[in-house]
């Protein structure tokens, strides 16, 4: 059996962590960054752009819940769908933030690391579908264990992930990139969307699984091929080394004297909290319509082109006005979107629904990630993107259990709370929280002492 040794010895191969540090200084990053900046703008649109493709094939909205709803008539196990979709990616964030804040490169943690935490696991929904002629039980437990994988594996290098967009782009460009790319993405995946229903409609069970998940699957490892080609600028570790203790106690120091930032976190939480009721709008109309297979495809295209308008149009509207104002704006498509399922007469208004949806999914995908990097200095963006995706984790995880409990109850009650949560959450990013850009950011604590804010905040 390997050693405690051995194991050490290979996690700092696979970060890298013996290679040395060139010496740079700001205004060398700088360069480096500049001189590169084509290139990464280019690999990561493809590294973007394949990734969303093949997750149009395995979207947690649509073609999951359609898949389980083939194993089980409960409505627990898509609850359980929506619990790792929404926690999966955001909960370990806060838990990696002081390792990745001591790592002077982060592209190691996301393609060494990220190939077996992320990529890999998606494989296992394809051997799920495989599986579910056989024996459902062992089908669907094979494929929440696979998803929560590889949703877990995302969420343990986002902060790794967050920081390289951070390093390789200027705060002025990082909106463009992140909206064009997965408005590309989305757009060719709102295309996989109507291939999906076709496949979901011409092949039969689980036959029809299988094939999606494959395309999913190579679409997902496809675009790791692209992200291992950035050209990270290297930096020098600014921050002095913390124990867990030390880590963990200044936390609380953070959100108490940052009233801007915890206010924002109570915003944020709450449009979380109004996801409650995205896993089963599928599950609403199928129980209420029989909608066919293929107009779920036709659900997830509509979903994608809202996500892809979304995206582009908040990742430049961010670009000039702010982040604050284009996470207002998804908050008001999720308004919508919840309204129109709860009074929805026709599965026809779904179309509406999932194109809202997917316009919230764009501005919260683009300005959800990267306004938390603008309330902190850049030593201390990860421990500031861990306690705020962390916390959304833990609300997401906790919103489709309540969802699936009114889901239980009915489905009209589900979408009528997330509604109010996502007009309230609306309110108070609006009225509460100050646009981070344009003030100035916390300055990084020393080690084992609480953050300090500058004179005016």
């Amino acid at each position: 059996m390997p050693t405690p040794s051995l194991y050490r010895r290979t996690l700092r191969h696979m970060l890298q962590l013996d290679r040395p540090v060139p010496p740079l200084d700001d205004a060398g990053l700088d360069a480096y960054r500049d001189e590169h900046y084509r290139w990464n703008f280019t690999v990561n649109l493809l590294d973007g752009a394949s990734f969303w493709f093949g997750l149009s094939f395995a979207s947690s909205s649509t073609i999951m819940p359609l898949f389980i709803s083939k194993l089980t008539d409960s409505p627990w196990p898509v609850g359980l769908v929506a619990v790792i979709a929404q926690g999966g990616w955001f909960l370990p964030q806060l838990f990696t933030a002081n390792a990745v804040e001591r790592l002077a490169r982060k592209k190691p943690v996301v393609i060494n690391l990220g190939f077996f935490l992320e990529r890999l696991p998606m494989w296992g929904l394809l051997l799920a579908a495989l599986l579910a002629a056989r024996s459902a039980p062992l089908a669907l437990a094979l494929f929440l264990l696979a998803y929560a994988w590889h949703s877990l594996g995302a969420g343990v290098i986002a902060t790794a992930w967050q920081d390289l967009i951070a390093r390789c782009f200027p705060v002025e460009r990082r909106g463009r990139f992140l909206g064009l790319t997965t408005f590309i993405g989305t757009g060719t995946g709102a295309i996989g969307g109507l291939f999906s229903g076709w496949l979901l409609a011409t092949f039969p069970f689980p036959l029809n699984f299988a094939y999606t998940f494959a395309v999913a699957a190579t679409g997902i490892t496809i675009s790791w091929f692209f992200l291992a080609l950035t050209r990270e600028p290297v930096q020098p570790v600014q921050k002095p080394r913390q124990s867990t203790r030390q880590f963990w106690s200044e936390l609380g120091g953070i959100v108490r004297r940052d009233d801007n930032f915890r206010r924002f976190l109570l915003g944020r939480g709450l449009l979380a909290l109004a996801g409650m009721g995205q896993g089963f709008i599928t599950v609403a109309a199928v129980s209420r319509w029989a909608v066919p297979d293929r107009m779920v495809g036709g659900y997830t295209a509509a979903m994608l082109l809202g996500q892809t308008a979304g995206t582009l149009v908040f990742g430049f509207l961010a670009d000039r006005r702010g982040h604050k104002l284009s996470l207002e704006l998804a908050a008001l498509a999720g308004l919508l979107a919840y309204a129109l399922a709860w009074l929805a007469p026709a599965p026809s208004w779904y179309y509406g629904v999932f194109a809202l949806l997917g316009l919230q999914l764009g501005g919260i995908l683009v300005s959800g990630i990267l306004v938390v990097l603008e309330f902190a200095a850049p030593a201390r963006g990860p421990t500031y993107v861990g306690l705020a995706n962390t916390g959304v984790g833990l609300v997401g995880t906790l919103a489709p259990l309540l969802g699936a409990g009114l889901a239980g109850i009915e489905y009209g009650w589900l979408f009528a709370l997330s509604a109010v949560a996502a007009l309230v959450a609306f309110g108070l990013l609006h009225w509460g929280v100050e646009e981070p850009r344009w003030r100035q950011p916390v300055v990084p604590a020393t080690s084992g002492s609480p953050p300090t804010i500058p004179a005016g905040e």
